[in-house]
């Protein structure tokens, strides 16, 4: 039995939330994270996946903004997380849009996050955010574009105030930067 209810449209198009029911009892619970045809009829889009990756963050480590050539279902499983996602692709409508998420072991979700959106993880409670994700191509490191977690553009009003980051990161172009003829258009 599928059900379309369990995925919610963003204002980003191709994002979308995942939230299957969770059937719990005296051992602990059991949750489907998605299901792909569900997925694939929702967004349009073919998802094969070809690798899974696991991410672990301490606290206080902001991972972001990072925007590859694959789409991906991102699954964070411990601790308290927050994530910003920002449409970087030039085309779209949605250019420049921030939607953020909170999740927690409480609140499991999955995003669905299709290419050209710059995704991140802010880990904020007291305890490291083990994160999964799956992916429909594999990683080598030549199509990854990344954007300023501080960007000023985007305004993303993060969860803590000294993150650690790393130097990649901290180095990131803002989004003027790698597309000015964007911004010189907004301001005509």
């Amino acid at each position: 039995m599928t059900d379309k209810n369990y995925i919610t449209k963003t204002s980003i198009p191709g994002l979308v939330v995942i939230e299957r029911p969770i059937f719990k009892d005296n051992r602990g619970f059991f949750r489907e994270a998605f299901r792909l045809n569900d997925l694939e009829k929702e967004t349009g889009i073919k998802f094969n996946i070809v690798q899974a990756d696991h991410s672990y963050s301490v606290p206080g480590v902001i991972r972001a903004l990072h925007a590859e050539n694959w789409n991906k279902l991102v699954y964070p499983l411990t601790g308290k997380a927050f994530s910003a996602i920002v449409d970087i692709r030039p085309d779209s409508p949605a250019f420049g849009k921030v939607e953020t998420f909170e999740f927690s072991e409480d609140n499991p979700q999955a995003l669905f996050i299709p290419k050209g959106l710059a995704n991140s993880v802010c880990v904020h409670g007291n305890m490291p955010v083990h994160y999964l994700y799956l992916v429909d191509a594999y990683y080598d490191g030549t199509d990854t574009r990344a954007v300023a977690w501080d960007d000023p553009d985007l305004n993303i009003k993060w969860p803590i105030k000294s993150p650690i980051i790393s130097d990649r990161d901290r180095n990131n172009p803002t989004l003027r930067e790698i597309f000015p003829e964007k911004f010189s258009a907004k301001q005509n």
